[in-house]
């Protein structure tokens, strides 16, 4: 990233996608936090606005609607030079976040997928039916057409620079389309049996892949849940908060990151604002860094 460059947080404050719907609330929740008002104080680092999905309407169209829009706006922070912070909300809302992205460069970036889940489900595999186990299969061109090509035409990512990491809860179904497709999966198997910088350094060596542009989504989830107790959907063990900070410190100053999105912040299972205090220590990594 550019020295100077302004960081704009886009709150993306919808839980429609999640069976547990209190994340719609982690952006306001967040934007009043102690941990954003020191934040707040740095002169190029600033709020932009909260996005919220529409109430009259089927839970599909909430979501096509705000990710329609949160791609709109993802967009043209880019085009304005600034660098996005998206914050969700629950993790549906990355259709619209790299849908923006696509459509700015005009061609799918690469993207690091940090989560304890592959959410790559469609509609016919699904066992809930929650559109969060779904965003990563419709930013490859899978599922309802109405969450598909909000950005550019076909795929929001390019598979074969896309890369899940850290995942360890999913069903055959979401591996068999990840395999399918060529997206590389790092899950907790393969971090315990080579070490999370070894398999840092095989993921960025994939989505750097040709030098192009790339983006983060964090679920909060791949965090271990004693760490941050504050999701919807948390699974036992996970990744350690300081190596995630750690790696997004160093993702921070390679050539060619373009967005970060965190989401699944759940304030209403946070404790002691644990969740909230990390979800600032991670944002003022990449800040830190790219500044």
């Amino acid at each position: 990233m550019s020295e100077g460059r302004r960081f704009r947080v886009i709150g993306a404050a919808s839980g429609v996608g999640a069976q547990d719907q209190g994340c719609a609330a982690g952006p306001l929740a967040f934007h009043r936090s102690h941990a954003w008002q020191v934040m707040s104080g740095r002169a190029h680092v600033h709020w932009g606005e909260t996005l919220f999905a529409p109430q009259e309407a089927s839970p599909i169209q909430r979501i096509a609607s705000v990710c329609r829009r949160l791609a709109d706006v993802v967009a043209t922070t880019l085009d304005a030079g600034d660098f996005p912070l998206v914050l969700g909300g629950d993790h549906s809302v990355a259709i619209g976040t790299w849908s923006g992205v696509a459509r700015h460069l005009g061609t799918p970036p690469g993207l690091l997928w940090i989560d304890a889940h592959l959410d790559s489900h469609t509609p016919a595999s699904s066992y809930s039916g929650a559109v969060h186990g779904m965003p990563l299969a419709c930013l490859l061109g899978q599922g309802d057409k109405r969450l598909l090509h909000l950005g550019i035409p076909g795929r929001q990512i390019d598979p074969g620079r896309s890369v899940v990491f850290g995942a360890r809860s999913f069903e055959p179904e979401e591996c068999q389309l990840l395999q399918r497709l060529g997206v590389r999966v790092i899950a907790a198997g393969e971090l315990e049996r080579d070490g999370f910088s070894a398999c840092l350094d095989r993921a960025l060596a994939i989505v750097t892949a040709g030098g192009g542009p790339f983006g983060v989504s964090l679920d909060l989830d791949a965090i271990d849940p004693q760490l941050a107790p504050g999701v919807g959907s948390p699974e036992p063990d996970g990744l350690s908060a300081e190596d995630v900070r750690t790696a997004l410190r160093w993702i921070a100053g390679l050539p060619g990151f373009t967005a970060l999105e965190i989401v699944e912040y759940n304030p209403d299972r946070d404790r002691f604002a644990s969740t909230a205090n990390l979800l600032a220590a991670l944002l003022a990594s990449v800040i830190e860094v790219a500044r």
